[in-house]
């Protein structure tokens, strides 16, 4: 029994040596979508601040395609050693393994590190819409169903679910018209053609601040740094409880040590109080959300299955 015990307290003491000792070289931060996306900007900044704080380089790699897959599933299959982290996000972790079959299971494979950030969404119209608030939308949408129109940047595409999200919320039926990208999506509302969209907060802001689309309310159930002064639709249109936001996160391959995990979410709480990168977030339409590895894991289960039941329950498949 003596020897058993000793046993555990060598391996506890050893295991806590790794991770003082983590990292000794340089680890690649894996970005399964290209440079320029909302996950790789925040990967980037967080891995710049982690970089100094560990003193070993956090080298970016990106690897996009197939709706983030490609890159997802390549860190999925890196050595569980702590020297591949994933830019983890809602596409190809919560949402596409409800939509197609992949080489992956998120919730299997990979490690919860933290979350970063979340991306509210924003329901945007042509400022000539006679409407003058989210309550007078719903109510003219309701009394004339299918009339009118909403763009996402495709289908399947996380304005796609916010907006089916918002719609069966709200009781309201419309048509979607579904884009190839977010660009396209608002230009055709900015032109009268669409008569709204869910978007992110960042894509749609300048259109905002210039007068070219009118906010009705974010989708998250707070208030948004980028959009302080627009209320969650949870308010504004009166929906008790709705909130809805795309996330941006770390992780690793399963199987990488939990003190590995755990020094590097300590990290990362640490990076994300600063008011520095609050602001930089900001700047980028996302707002701060560290969590603890387990707190990660159960936040990713709910959300797989919550888009799962939106998939569901909207009929959405992809060709």
């Amino acid at each position: 029994m003596f020897r058993t015990a000793l046993a555990v307290v060598t391996l506890t003491i050893a295991a806590a040596a790794g991770a003082q000792g983590y990292p000794n070289r340089p680890v690649r931060v894996v970005v399964p979508w290209p440079p320029g996306q909302a996950t790789d900007i925040a990967a980037r900044v967080v891995a710049e601040k982690l970089q100094h704080a560990l003193g070993q380089p956090f080298v970016v790699d990106n690897k996009p395609g197939a709706g983030g897959s490609i890159g997802t599933d390549a860190a999925a299959k890196s050595a569980p050693d702590g020297y591949t982290l994933l830019a983890a996000s809602s596409g190809p972790v919560s949402i596409m393994p409800s939509l197609q079959k992949l080489g992956y299971d998120p919730l299997k494979d990979l490690a919860p590190i933290s979350l970063i950030c979340r991306n509210a969404y924003v329901l945007v119209v042509n400022p000539s819409f006679p409407a003058a608030n989210a309550r007078e939308f719903i109510a003219e949408l309701r009394a004339n169903p299918d009339k009118y129109t909403f763009s996402s940047s495709g289908t399947g595409a996380t304005a796609h679910l916010f907006a089916e999200l918002f719609n069966s919320t709200a009781g309201i039926k419309a048509r979607h018209v579904p884009y190839k990208g977010t660009a396209p999506a608002i230009t055709d509302i900015i032109n009268g053609q669409i008569t709204y969209t869910m978007e992110t907060v960042a894509a749609t802001l300048p259109h905002v601040k210039s007068g070219r689309l009118r906010a009705l309310g974010v989708s998250s159930i707070k208030r948004t740094v980028a959009m302080p002064d627009v209320p969650p639709l949870a308010e504004a249109a009166d929906l008790k409880g709705f909130d809805a936001a795309a996330w941006i996160g770390y992780a690793a391959p399963a199987g990488t040590p939990r003190e590995v995990l755990q020094r590097l979410s300590s990290e990362m709480h640490r990076i994300l109080r600063e008011p520095e990168m609050s602001e930089r977030l900001a700047q980028l339409g996302l707002d701060p959300a560290p969590s603890s590895p387990d707190e990660m894991a159960g936040f990713l289960a709910r959300e797989q299955e919550r888009y799962a039941q939106i998939i569901k329950a909207a009929n959405i498949h992809i060709e």
